[in-house]
């Protein structure tokens, strides 16, 4: 059995007779399924969420079935609102297991009181509960799922985790990935003139810069330009801007991976959004493209909006 207390990363993951991965996902009603469940979306799992016990095996068949080179990865999250849980539960892996299928299973834990908590803050019944009291549904519900805990690959008890603490441990289960991002950052570059975007974590005003607007031979172009990059990044300050940016940023990016984040939008502006702050975005897109934990897109919200 596995100790509750450590979050091995998967050193041989859970595969089938085609290469694809299979993972179940389960544990007590409130211990983080939800949260576990969008870590490994984030990662690339395709995740099933509430799978009948019985459908296992047909969903490994369909799986095995895909023609894509690729293997892929999936994820069944399987709980007790299949009311006859256990006995299904154990047939559907003994089915997976004789097809040839190595299914891992990661089961979500907390301690009573971290669970009466959680269904008290959300205000919402045990689903074992029925007209007794939520301790009940909960004390229930550990006595169906005490074999299963006992045979799990892996147990993660999130009694004292918050749901960020609890995510690096579902990620720290997972181990790491050759081709897992771990935060997507949106460079925006945007018009003042028609509004700083809702959605901006932070955001950078590129007006402290001469204009190429006002110079005729590069108003025609735009920040994606050579030209008018050139002449944007060789103005006094500018690279130094940039310089200091990317410095400032690196604590504020590290802090979301510590976090969990999983994306971010920084967002630079000008009066127009068609020279200075597209150029300002494109340079800092570049950089941040080094940074293997960071997958940077850039975005010109307003270009060709004149």
């Amino acid at each position: 059995m596995s100790d509750p207390s450590q979050t091995p990363a998967v050193s041989e993951p859970a595969t089938g007779p085609t290469g694809h991965e299979l993972l179940i996902l389960t544990g007590m009603s409130g211990a983080g399924r939800t949260s576990a469940a969008n870590v490994l979306e984030d990662a690339q799992w395709y995740v099933i969420d509430n799978l009948p016990p019985q459908m296992l095996s047909a969903m490994a068949e369909l799986l095995a079935g895909r023609s894509e080179k690729a293997p892929m990865k999936l994820a069944a999250v399987v709980d007790v609102r299949a009311r006859t849980f256990f006995t299904d539960f154990r047939d559907g892996l003994d089915r997976l297991r004789d097809e040839g299928w190595r299914p891992l299973v990661l089961f979500m834990d907390a301690t009573d009181e971290a669970l009466v908590r959680r269904f008290e803050s959300v205000r919402r019944p045990h689903p074992l509960q029925g007209e007794g009291r939520l301790l009940d549904g909960i004390q229930t519900e550990r006595e169906v799922l005490r074999e299963l805990r006992a045979n799990a690959d892996v147990i993660i008890d999130t009694s004292g985790l918050n749901v960020h603490q609890l995510s690096a441990k579902v990620r720290q289960f997972l181990g790491p990935s050759d081709h897992q991002v771990a935060l997507r950052v949106a460079v925006l570059s945007f018009g003042f003139k028609y509004g700083i975007p809702l959605d901006a974590d932070i955001v950078f005003d590129m007006r402290f810069l001469p204009n190429p607007f006002w110079n005729p031979e590069l108003r025609p172009f735009t920040g994606q330009d050579q030209v008018v990059s050139d002449f944007v990044l060789s103005q006094d300050g500018a690279t130094e801007f940039l310089d200091r940016a990317e410095a400032m940023l690196e604590p504020v990016l590290r802090g979301y991976l510590r976090e969990g984040r999983s994306y971010a939008t920084i967002a630079f502006g000008c009066t127009g959004g068609k020279h200075r702050s597209v150029a300002m975005a494109e340079a800092l897109r570049s950089r941040l493209d080094a940074d293997p934990d960071i997958r940077a897109v850039v975005v010109h919200r307003d270009l060709g909006r004149e």
